[in-house]
């Protein structure tokens, strides 16, 4: 749940946003707003709908790869 709200929030995947939260980077110390509901672990994808950005998708069951993977299948079946 909380790598589809962190996506939708940002309306960026978690894996960008967690290359962006390094030491450093543009949003660093993010993971720690809004009441630790910021995830930066791969797995959570925007749902776009004609462009525009209207939920997401967020898996968290294995690995950051895979869980990102699954992710983008939700998002393509979407």
């Amino acid at each position: 749940m909380k790598k589809a709200y962190t996506s939708r929030a940002f309306d960026i995947t978690t894996t960008n946003l967690a290359t962006h939260s390094q030491s450093g980077g543009q949003f660093f110390g993010i993971h720690a707003s809004n009441d630790g509901k910021i995830m930066i672990f791969a797995g959570g994808i925007p749902l776009k709908k004609d462009g525009k950005v209207v939920d997401a998708i967020g898996v968290s069951a294995e690995s950051g790869d895979q869980d990102h993977a699954v992710a983008e299948s939700g998002a393509a079946a979407y």
